[in-house]
């Protein structure tokens, strides 16, 4: 089944600026081999289930090494029989436009 997610990770305890900490995250997720964009408010991943909530919690462990409190945010879309679903979400709307 395919699984696109949207997430939303850091900590809110290093200041006004997670920058550093999202760029942990963000090269996490680009190193599981799992397909995301960094948007600015989240990043959006695509693959399974397993795999992603195993890069998910990657990412987690890695901010819980020196951070103390960590705020989350995931949603996720799981479609049987879709691929590619990033790009073709996108393609589908801007076709109607």
């Amino acid at each position: 089944m395919s699984v696109l997610v949207e997430l939303t990770i850091f900590p809110t305890d290093k200041g006004i600026s997670v920058s550093p900490y999202v760029a942990r995250v963000v090269e996490i997720l680009r190193a599981s081999g799992l397909s995301c964009n960094l948007g600015p408010m989240g990043t959006n991943i695509e693959g399974e289930w397993d795999d992603i909530m195993a890069a998910v919690t990657r990412c987690y462990r890695a901010l819980a090494e020196d951070c103390d409190r960590i705020y989350i945010v995931m949603k996720a879309d799981c479609r049987k029989g879709a691929e590619n679903r990033m790009e073709g979400k996108i393609k589908s709307v801007e076709a109607k436009l």
